[in-house]
């Protein structure tokens, strides 16, 4: 027996664990607080596709008595073949058997329906593709396929990362969903709970704990809270997570508590541990930010007198109980960044909670988890990325911050790499002046491959409206340096702010074509700019000239529908825009005019043909801060010294040959200015403890009877090593 069950509803992600219920479990195992974790999403999907279970599907179906679109009558006659190939196809994309991969790119091995039709079209794709990758997309179209299939004769709410998805988007009224659960469970719900009714009966737990992350996880939650209150009534039922935190803070419907006992709001650490203790001890009556039923009346209770845990405090994120060799990597081949989300398995970790900036009108800054910003000590952080390598076996890690600091990102690489540790990770970022050239070659030394931010809609004058704290010309050069240094760009792009006119939108898509041709991004999405309750947008509409539609809410309250006081249709600009970054991301068709993506007339953009060039276009500037951080991550040379003559006269030289994985560069400079470069590097090295600024270097040189510091800072032998390895921070 656990005190507690720490469950995630289907559907998320197939590649890696929703990080919710590790972290609460890490967070349990300071206090001595059993517990048992399980992903109910992923043990479903491998139910589903597997032998058994798509023979299963197979024989609900009655061809002769439903009517079935062409593909599925394609889908149904080739039965046999996917429950032949099934079992093969899922151990090939949990990476357990590698060797499939060449069958699977022959014709005529797996089954193809609708979904492979856009292989003619993306042909050209394959050359920059491996074996392997090609095979997963391959293999991703099958399942696809599949999914098609059950949402149209199984289960029309079925998606592999989400589930009926639409019951708990805006949903402001329970009434919906409510009557959805008095039906009948579905066939997906079936298999849903026979797996969790057999994890009831292991685990016994006190205390069931659903972490509802997204709209499509809501449904699962309270159909499986309704089956829990049905057949096992002394068990407590409690939600949290992402979908209540944003959506359910206005929540008065008391029928929610037909299904559940408690629903607590923002972190979950202390109001679990409080939920845990009235359990064991009903006459506990502490809790923390939680909704429940009193007298018949539902009640929001805040009233213990202790605080939340510090970042430091919460503990290292526990793994255990999840089969994380059992997740399916998939790859869709059109966006590179989101192909990182659904490829490989990524240890979730946060470097700080909250937001450093907490400023953009259009996010939810109101709101704990982006308002209370604290960060975790660099080392400490370390320290967890070495516990889940040991404890997973896994060494990429993606940091899930709102925006990472880059002050901070700058410690975790140098201690990652103090620590000779080979890690992989990418996180979120606001594109700022602080990501110097140097800090990005720092970040990729200790083993960032990718970073996503916030471009937005490109235009100076909506990024002032939105507070973002940047400039077009900024964002440029940042994204540059990340690229310069082998590091991948995602940049969000928006569309339809309120105030934005026709004209900023046909600007933006300029500003965002030319960053392409110019490679210094290589993955994006345009999202619709959606208005939230949280916002500063949503709270004040007035000052953003928009309208807003309220509703009573009496459930969730997130997404708010408004009107434009510009009365402009931005929907009508989705496929144009989207169309066109799919070209841009594959690198073809810069020399489309803009016009050419949309069906109906635009105005020509106002933007330079070299508008970004000319952003990028920068003279040295020979000053660095005296307080600047410098640090060497190249490795010790050669060193050669010798005697150079001219004219009768001879003076000592040294030669240093420095060798780093891919190349070998050669400095020469006078025998005391190479000796005390030799100790210099040894000092500086990233591998030391200790960091050393700018004005410490320049004393010491000076300290040691050598002239005119500056000159040989900025020499010929110093500007080389500049680029191979010395650092300025």
């Amino acid at each position: 027996m656990q005190n507690i069950l720490l469950i995630t509803p289907p559907f998320t992600q197939l590649n890696t664990p929703y990080p919710a219920t590790a972290y609460l479990k890490g967070f349990l195992n300071t206090k001595s607080i059993s517990s048992f974790q399980m992903d109910l999403g992923i043990e479903v999907i491998l139910e589903l596709f597997s032998k058994e279970g798509l023979k299963q599907i197979f024989q609900q179906i009655d061809p002769a008595g439903v009517e079935l679109s062409d593909n599925s009558k394609r889908i149904f006659a080739l039965q046999n073949d996917y429950i032949k190939t099934i079992d093969s196809v899922i151990a090939f994309l949990q990476s357990k058997n590698p060797t499939l991969a060449r069958q699977i790119c022959l014709d005529g091995f797996l089954p193809e329906a609708s979904r492979f039709a856009q292989l003619e079209d993306m042909d050209w794709a394959f050359g920059s593709m491996g074996l392997q990758d090609k095979a997963k997309h391959l293999a991703t179209l099958y399942l696809e396929d599949l999914s098609d299939f059950i949402v149209e004769c199984i289960d029309e709410n079925f998606g592999f990362s989400r589930y009926a998805e639409r019951l708990g988007r805006s949903a402001n009224s329970f009434d919906e969903l409510y009557d959805y659960l008095q039906s009948e469970p579905t066939y997906i719900d079936a298999i849903t709970l026979k797996i969790l009714e057999k994890k009831l009966k292991e685990i016994n737990p006190k205390l069931v704990c659903f972490s509802v992350p997204f709209p499509g996880n809501l449904y699962s939650a309270f159909r499986s809270a309704q089956f829990i209150k049905a057949n096992y009534p002394e068990m407590k039922i409690s939600m949290g997570g992402g979908f209540p935190n944003t959506e359910l803070r206005d929540l008065k419907d008391k029928r929610v508590f037909e299904f559940f006992d408690f629903i607590t709001l923002d972190d979950g650490e202390l109001p679990v541990e409080l939920l845990n203790a009235h359990i064991n001890h009903p006459e506990h009556h502490e809790f923390k930010r939680t909704f429940l039923v009193e007298n018949n009346a539902v009640v929001y209770k805040n009233n213990t007198l202790r605080h939340d845990y510090k970042q430091s405090e919460v503990g290292t994120p526990d793994y255990t109980d999840l089969p994380l060799d059992n997740y399916i990597s998939v790859i869709e081949i059109a966006n590179p960044m989101h192909s990182l989300w659904s490829d490989g398995r990524w240890n979730k970790l946060t470097m700080a909670h909250g937001c450093y900036w907490g400023k953009c009108t259009f996010c939810d800054i109101s709101l704990d988890y982006i308002k209370v910003y604290e960060p975790i000590a660099a080392k400490t952080l370390v320290d967890r990325i070495e516990e889940l390598i040991a404890q997973t076996g896994h060494n990429g890690f993606h940091f899930v911050d709102e925006a990472a600091p880059p002050a901070l990102m700058r410690e975790v690489a140098l201690e990652i790499l103090r620590r000779n540790l080979t890690v992989t990770w990418w996180t979120n970022i606001r594109f700022e002046k602080s990501f110097t050239a140097d800090l990005c070659v720092l970040l990729k030394a200790s083993g960032c491959i990718a970073v996503s931010g916030g471009l937005e809609v490109a235009s100076d004058r909506l990024l002032e409206l939105i507070k973002k704290g940047v400039t077009v010309e900024q964002v440029a050069k940042v994204t540059r340096n990340f690229t310069e240094a082998g590091i991948m760009v995602h940049a969000y792009l928006m569309y339809g702010y309120p105030t934005q006119t026709i004209q900023e939108t046909v600007d933006s898509l300029e500003m965002v074509r030319q960053m392409f041709e110019l490679g210094i991004l290589q993955s994006g999405f345009w999202h619709q700019f959606a208005m939230t309750a949280h916002s500063p947008v949503g709270m004040f509409p007035e000052e953003f000239g928009v309208i807003p539609e309220r509703n009573d809410i009496t459930f969730a309250n997130n997404d708010v529908q408004f009107k434009d006081k510009t009365g402009i249709n931005h929907d009508k600009f989705s496929f144009g825009l989207k169309k066109s970054l799919f070209n841009y991301m594959h690198g073809i068709c810069f020399d489309y005019p803009l016009q050419d993506w949309f069906d109906f007339k635009i105005p020509r953009t106002r933007i330079e043909p070299d508008f970004i060039y000319n952003c990028l276009q920068e003279e040295n500037h020979f000053s660095t801060k005296p307080n600047a951080k410098v640090v060497w991550i190249g490795g010790k040379p050669l060193v050669k010294p010798f005697v150079k003559s001219k004219k009768g006269n001879s003076w000592e030289m040294m030669q240093l040959i420095f060798h780093d994985k891919r190349e070998t560069v050669e400095v020469v400079t006078d025998k005391d200015k190479g000796v005390w470069l030799q100790q210099l590097l040894l000092k500086i090295s990233v591998l030391n403890g200790k960091v050393f600024t700018y004005s410490e270097i320049k004393g010491d040189y000076e300290n040691a009877s050598l002239e005119d510091f500056e000159l040989f800072w900025y020499s010929k032998p110093v500007t080389v090593l500049k680029q191979f390895g010395i650092l300025v921070l």
